[in-house]
């Protein structure tokens, strides 16, 4: 059986290449080249570069590396590596890979379970700071409102039909609040105030069920386009619609500001006129009632008497 020389010139003439032509593919010097060919072992730099180079021969010649390295190991007295485990490894070196990849695992493992308990740890924080759902309802009004429009003086109040805007300079709000009573025809009879025990409660949050009125404005000349601001104080429920027809409906929280702009006038619904704040083209209008008072189809600017 030839040595490492013959062997690695043999295969280089049966390919038919030349050391220049190795030289150019495996970009290793061509003393180093001739040295492996000649087996002149002290001409070869450390046993490590020289194993590279064999490979990269025998790349070059396409053959596996593993015969001619056994010849050099051979050739130039190298210690001969310990019986290899199963992948090609010492026995010494395989146990250390096993120790690291079991090693490896439980950091693994570890890791994995910590991460684990940080993110219960962050969802459990996050759900005990949401508020409950229920706080975040508005809190029912003592007394509703009632709401009639202005009869004009001796004639019996007309009452809109459903459905029909009624502008805010023909409404007025009247409460159930004690005061003075107004003068009646003797001998009429009046129905006694409902008491605060079979009012029905109103819910800021959710659209309101019935009509509601306002007390005349007097705003004078407002010009279009007109330019409507709501700022809360709290939890309203409000419906917008504008001169395109869209509406806008949502339950807004307090301390939030809404801005629409349009050529026609609004058409607004409250839910707690008492928890808005109305500005119309930089004037800030009047309040529209108390805490939990509903509104319901309010035109804003009204219709010019």
């Amino acid at each position: 059986m030839p040595s490492l020389g013959p062997y690695l010139s043999g295969l280089r003439r049966e390919r038919g290449l030349s050391i220049e032509e190795m030289v150019r593919v495996t970009r290793v010097a061509s003393g180093y080249l001739e040295a492996l060919e000649r087996e002149d072992f002290g001409a070869l730099p450390a046993p490590a570069f020289t194993k590279g180079y064999i490979r990269a021969y025998c790349q070059v010649v396409g053959v596996p590396p593993e015969e001619a390295l056994r010849r050099y190991v051979e050739g130039a007295g190298l210690p001969i590596p310990a019986v290899p485990g199963a992948g090609g490894l010492p026995a010494s070196r395989t146990a250390d890979n096993s120790g690291r990849g079991r090693e490896t695992i439980l950091i693994s493992f570890v890791l994995l379970v910590g991460f684990g308990l940080a993110l219960f740890v962050v969802t459990l924080f996050l759900q005990s700071g949401r508020p409950d759902g229920k706080a975040r309802r508005a809190e029912a009004p003592a007394s509703p409102v009632e709401l009639r429009p202005l009869p004009a003086a001796g004639t019996a109040p007309v009452v809109p039909p459903p459905g029909v805007a009624t502008p805010l300079s023909a409404l007025a709000v009247a409460t159930t609040a004690p005061g003075p009573a107004a003068s009646a025809p003797r001998g009429a009879e009046t129905a006694p105030a409902p008491s605060p025990e079979t009012r029905p409660a109103t819910d800021a949050s959710h659209p309101p069920a019935d009509g509601a009125a306002l007390a005349p404005l007097q705003l004078g000349a407002v010009t279009s386009p007109y330019r409507l601001v709501v700022r809360t104080s709290e939890v309203t429920w409000l419906r917008v619609r504008t001169d395109d027809g869209r509406a806008t409906e949502e339950t807004i929280p307090a301390g939030e500001v809404r801005e629409w702009v349009s050529n026609r006038p609004f058409v607004l619904s409250v839910g707690n006129a008492g928890g808005i704040t109305l500005e119309l083209n930089g004037r800030t209008l009047p309040p529209l009632g108390g805490r939990g008072a509903v509104v319901r189809r309010l035109v804003l600017p009204p219709a010019e008497p």
